[in-house]
């Protein structure tokens, strides 16, 4: 889903005119938790992920979003909201960055932002919906087989075999497992030929071998 897809040309070009470039490095923190929400974010280059603090103090990362994706838009609809999670660069990462005000014009002067808006709430609530089902009625062996295909997508760059640059660790945030069981799985998923685990990053062999792994259970 792109912030400028539904834009003219010239109204593309004033857009990224009010905004300003950004680079992060990898796992520089982006936005904290509880940071004033005054600004946003439409990734360009690199991945971000969005992460919260749970009430037992661990960090849950729920999402990771890519180039032409936004991050930090929706605490901008209240005003004077705070930031509901933190984000944090996963590799070099570039970006345009927006403020709060330029937000609220153009969703009052440009109808496919204000779509947009609409939009991402919408998708928000489905991805959350089917991830909630997913915790309640999936094994979890299954739900991180469903990440790590989620994953490939995300990173995939057309040339085969596609290279996820994410931790064990941050897999199972991502599954709600615990690292011993995303190891186990991964391990299983190996054996079999569909991937490889290497140092810091996971290697997808047959994306589609994984993908129905996941739909047909572990």
């Amino acid at each position: 889903m792109e912030l400028l897809a539904g834009m003219s040309a010239e109204d593309r070009r004033q857009v990224l005119a009010s905004g300003r470039r950004r680079r992060f490095a990898p796992r520089e923190v982006v936005f904290h938790e509880g940071d004033p929400a005054d600004t946003f974010l439409l990734v360009d280059v690199g991945r971000m992920a969005v992460r919260a603090a749970t009430p037992l103090g661990d960090s849950v990362t729920f999402a990771v979003v890519g180039p032409g994706e936004v991050v930090g838009e929706l605490a901008l609809i209240e005003s004077g909201a705070r930031r509901s999670a933190s984000v944090i660069a996963l590799e070099a990462t570039e970006a345009w960055s927006f403020t709060a005000e330029t937000f609220h014009r153009l969703r009052r002067t440009n109808a496919g932002a204000d779509a947009f808006v609409l939009q991402t709430l919408a998708a928000d609530v489905r991805r959350l919906s089917g991830l909630l089902v997913e915790a309640l009625h999936l094994p979890v062996e299954t739900r991180v087989l469903r990440r790590l295909t989620d994953l490939e997508r995300q990173y995939r760059s057309g040339a085969a075999p596609t290279q996820i640059p994410l931790t064990q660790d941050e897999l199972a945030s991502l599954a709600g497992a615990s690292r011993a069981t995303v190891n186990r799985v991964l391990r299983s998923v190996a054996a079999d030929g569909l991937l490889e685990l290497r140092r810091g990053r996971i290697v997808v062999l047959d994306a589609a071998g994984l993908a129905h792994r996941g739909s047909a259970g572990f």
